[in-house]
């Protein structure tokens, strides 16, 4: 049975009337949940450790900003939008010692619950509210009068719960495209399986071993980036917008012959069983332990497979590319995170 689509005549802003909303963090989502809510008429104040970049970003942006144990003091609705590494330390730190009976703990990602990262006591509501794109389209989306689907999910604190879910995801205009109810569980477990096996992980390693056979070939480097990365986003594109059977209509018969003749062979059978041992220690927690201890270790291994990917020849030949096209944005992400 199709799960049931939650739109604006199902959620309440009222809910939120009279209460104040802390966003701990400022970066990706932190900062576009609090500028939507903001701009839905909810009082909004930012909570940030001190000495954070961040906080003279979030006060130009006419917020109030407080250190992180006085904004889970002064609010009602407290949403944890810190990096799942770094939500642990803050909860014992500065959460734990300021939650009373009632409040809400509100996340976009159920890392931290589903692994019990961070164990909430019983007294107080614990949801998610998950747009599902990156906060600057949800922040875009918003301010052109749409918005992002967004999943919710209720740990604990049952329809009461549910109510400030439906009106946050509201607030920050996910009602606007459509709002479907989930789990923890099944929200952690799927976005983590689906990150490391096809929309980064999978997506990233297809791009360069395709890249690295044609320029081992002999072929140009601009040849390879062209057909193995630029090109991406325009079947990417046709895909979000049609299904794959609509991308299939726009492209010619000869590209759908070896779509559907050669791509079986290169994500065979074999790829589907790596995948499900993926998905196996997603489910078990041996990807989450392994991730925080890696964090705990000083990110030794992680930053040195970026350093290494970052002067891949791909990197090199599509930065030269892109600066021929004026259409692109100019960036320079080396070294740039997100800010909390």
């Amino acid at each position: 049975m199709p799960a049931k689509v939650y739109s604006d005549k199902d959620a309440d802003l009222g809910v939120l009337k009279n209460k104040t909303l802390a966003v701990l963090g400022f970066g990706s989502q932190g900062h576009a949940h609090a500028l939507n809510l903001k701009d839905s008429g909810c009082n909004v104040i930012i909570g940030l450790y001190e000495g954070s970049k961040s906080i003279a970003v979030a006060r130009e942006k006419g917020f109030e900003v407080v250190p992180t144990a006085e904004a889970v003091k002064c609010a009602d609705v407290i949403m944890v939008a810190l990096p799942d590494t770094k939500q642990a330390a803050a909860y014992e730190k500065d959460i734990a010692p300021n939650l009373t009976k009632g409040k809400t703990l509100l996340f976009s990602h159920g890392f931290a619950i589903h692994f019990k990262t961070v164990v909430p006591p019983k007294n107080v509501n614990v949801i998610m509210v998950a747009p599902k794109g990156p906060g600057h389209i949800v922040r875009r989306q918003y301010t052109e009068g749409k918005g992002v689907p967004a999943l919710i999910a209720v740990y604990q604190g049952g329809n009461a719960a549910k109510k400030i879910a439906l009106a946050w995801a509201k607030g920050v205009g996910g009602t606007r495209a459509g709002v479907i109810e989930t789990n923890f569980k099944e929200e952690t477990e799927t976005d983590l399986f689906g990150e490391q096996t096809v929309l980064c992980g999978g997506c990233t390693a297809l791009v360069k071993a395709g890249f690295e056979v044609l320029v081992e070939a002999g072929y140009s480097p601009e040849m390879a980036y062209f057909e193995c990365l630029h090109e991406l986003k325009l079947i990417v594109d046709l895909m979000n917008e049609k299904g794959i059977a609509g991308m299939r209509f726009s492209i010619s018969e000869t590209a759908k012959w070896g779509d559907v003749t050669v791509g079986p062979k290169i994500i065979d059978k074999s790829v589907k069983k790596r995948m499900e041992k993926a998905l196996k220690d997603i489910q078990t927690g041996k990807f989450a332990k392994d991730w925080v201890a890696e964090y705990k270790g000083g990110y030794k291994k992680y930053n040195a497979l970026l350093k290494a990917d970052e002067n891949h020849q791909i990197e090199k030949t599509g930065e030269r590319l892109r600066g021929l096209m004026p259409w692109m944005p100019k960036r320079n992400v080396k070294g740039v995170q997100a800010a909390y």
